[in-house]
């Protein structure tokens, strides 16, 4: 059954409709989507890989204005949609303490958790619930998902056939490390913040 999967993935990755479901997943995983446009943009760049600086382009646009979807559900609606989403993921115990460290660490949370496979959607809600400088917020999530996102179209772009072959080879491992680093995101973030 994985295979099927990852067969119609890449069909899928090929053809002319996947570019607008990239930019849906990038946009909506910044503000309250569990899944990382990662898991479409490999499959994609090594379906299409001259395509690759374009899909990394879409990721990033869309991820910066998901992140703008997530400023405003901090900065506007935190009391209802924003907790929800914090709840959901079952980060609200120290979210508030998270909140208050944008005073100081602000900058340096937007650029150290863009990168990382931490939920970029619990940034952009506390920056928005913080009142974060917006313009700063923008410039940051855009070097950040942008240094993310062309990182791994670079990567699969330049070693796309070997890289193929080994997750084509070994497809239940990778998934599962997939899996592993989207849960381990998830509780790294619990761990990380404050208490």
């Amino acid at each position: 059954m994985l295979r099927a999967l990852y067969d119609w993935t890449m069909r899928k990755a090929a053809g002319a409709n996947a570019p607008r479901a990239l930019a849906v997943v990038s946009f909506t995983e910044s503000s309250f989507f569990p899944i990382p446009p990662d898991v479409l943009l490999v499959p994609m760049v090594l379906a299409a890989r001259a395509r690759a600086w374009n899909l990394a382009t879409i990721c990033t646009v869309a991820s910066v204005l998901g992140g703008l979807a997530g400023y405003a559900i901090g900065f506007f609606l935190f009391e209802t949609v924003g907790r929800w989403v914090i709840e959901l993921y079952g980060l609200q115990r120290g979210f508030e303490s998270f909140r208050a460290a944008y005073g100081e660490w602000g900058l340096w949370i937007i650029l150290v958790k863009g990168l990382t496979p931490i939920p970029f959607k619990v940034v952009t809600i506390a920056s928005g619930a913080a009142a974060f400088d917006l313009p700063v917020f923008v410039l940051a999530s855009i070097a950040t998902r942008g240094a993310r996102f062309f990182l791994v179209a670079a990567l699969i772009r330049r070693y796309g056939e070997p890289v193929r072959i080994f997750v084509e080879s070994r497809l239940t491992l990778v998934t599962t490390i997939l899996a592993i680093a989207l849960v381990g995101g998830f509780v790294a973030l619990r761990f990380l913040l404050p208490r």
